[in-house]
């Protein structure tokens, strides 16, 4: 409609943090396409927009807190929308310093008014009870009760904290707490098919874009400053880089393929690991990439033209089910598993809200049946790699321990400790990352090999 005012990137926020809660959507393709499209053009908003919806998941757990200490009903009763416009107007009283708290107030009612009218009067009154009661709060105290406080405090779940205390205790939980709530850094993987580190941080140097070379992965690249629009540089046209955290930079490496070899990426996606391994084998041999959603692949093959990664073949297959011509074929196969994400809540805080004890053990199973189905596809004296971004022994060691037991040709191998972080290889060969400790997603990975 002419002279209809564009959405705030307050009300955009509260919408996007709306269609995470009801329909299981991620926070960073829904920013990404608010950021990319024509609503926000005024960095202030764009960086606004940024900060109310990750900073709302991160804090989710004392901005819940509060409505739960101010509310006069039931606050689990209270529909998305709502929720999602006081904890945003929350997260700027409590968390921001360069928002004036009434204007936060003003702003939310003005919200509620156009999407849940019939609900704007308890947004008011909530809110400036908050204003009034800022300082008089009562917060949970770790004292008397540690997982209360750091599920509330550090903001988790409380039966993921409750947890994470039995399984690493008080000072690792609260540890990999905060660590979650950190910003995670911007890493990209040089594409060594077209460049060197060298040369592609002299590309993104004239795009405007500092970095510098990774502590542990020999491709990788940290960005020093910010990069909105990394996906429009000269250097990303280029193909120059990719973007990938450096955990996950480290499994390619663990697969370890060579020039002229057949190698099984079982569970590809989008093909983040499978073009890292296609530049280590300098684009010769084959690279079978199997994934089930046709979506994934698509965007795998763009992946493969942009960076020149021509050996790689995609197949739309139940990686559970293999055709038999690629049982027994392959010199290296990599299955990187679908799992809970729990290493990745730095960058998808949403995760931890969605989750629950029950998930573990479905997606374990599904786990084992493709793990066994990764097996099938090896030679012997083949290699094959597992790994997940996740923490939890259920996908971790438990479903490696489950394939040696029905398949003892096959038995781990200690990786190399060169590029790995010091203290991430525990005294069974399996690689285990943190945020808290290596500055990395939370990876696990164990390397196989079966015997000739």
């Amino acid at each position: 409609m002419i002279g209809e005012r564009k959405p705030s990137p307050r009300r955009l926020a509260v919408e996007i943090l709306t269609r995470i809660d009801r329909g299981g959507a991620y926070a960073e393709p829904l920013l990404d396409n608010a950021l990319t499209g024509k609503e926000l053009t005024n960095p202030p908003d764009r960086a606004l927009l940024t900060e109310l919806v990750y900073g709302t998941l991160r804090k989710r757990g004392p901005l819940d807190w509060i409505i739960a200490r101010l509310s006069r009903g039931n606050p689990d009763l209270l529909e998305a929308t709502v929720r999602n416009i006081l904890r945003t107007a929350l997260y700027q009283i409590w968390f921001t310093d360069r928002i004036p708290p009434f204007a936060a107030v003003n702003e939310a009612v003005d919200i509620a008014r156009t999407l849940v009218p019939a609900a704007s009067g308890l947004v008011n009154g909530l809110l400036r009870n908050a204003l009034r009661k800022k300082d008089a709060i009562p917060w949970p105290e770790r004292g008397v009760d540690p997982a209360l406080a750091i599920a509330v405090l550090d903001s988790h779940p409380l039966w993921l904290v409750r947890r994470w205390l039995a399984q690493f205790g008080e000072a690792q939980t609260e540890a990999i707490c905060r660590a979650n709530n950190a910003i995670a850094p911007v890493t990209l993987r040089v594409n060594t098919l077209k460049g060197t580190p060298a040369a592609t941080i002299a590309a993104l140097g004239r795009d405007g874009i500092t970095a510098e070379p990774t502590r542990f992965s020999p491709e990788g690249l940290l960005l020093l400053s910010p990069a909105a629009r990394l996906r429009e540089t000269k250097a990303y046209g280029e193909g120059l880089f990719r973007l990938q955290d450096e955990a996950s930079q480290l499994i390619g490496r663990l697969v370890a393929p060579r020039p002229g070899e057949r190698v099984l990426d079982l569970c590809a996606g989008a093909g983040g690991k499978t073009l890292h391994m296609a530049a280590l084998m300098n684009n010769s041999g084959t690279i079978v990439a199997v994934d089930r959603r046709g979506e994934s692949l698509n965007r795998l093959r763009e992946e493969t033209r942009r960076l020149g990664a021509v050996i790689v073949e995609t197949r739309t297959a139940d990686a559970v089910a293999l055709p038999d011509p690629l049982r027994d074929s392959f010199d290296r196969v990599l299955l990187d598993a679908p799992c809970s994400g729990l290493g990745t809540l730095r960058r998808n805080p949403e995760i931890r809200w969605r989750l629950s004890p029950k998930d573990f053990r479905e997606t374990m199973e599904v786990q084992k049946r493709l793990l066994r189905s990764a097996a099938a596809a090896v030679r012997p004296g083949g290699r094959l790699v597992y790994s997940v971004c996740t923490i939890s022994p259920e996908e971790n060691e438990l479903v490696v321990g489950d394939l040696l037991k029905s398949r003892p040709d096959f038995a781990p191998v200690l990786p190399p400790a060169d590029n790995l972080p010091p203290g991430s290889i525990d005294e069974r060969g399996f690689l285990h990352t943190f945020p808290h400790r290596h500055g990395l997603d939370g990876f696990f990975a164990a390397v196989l090999t079966r015997k000739t």
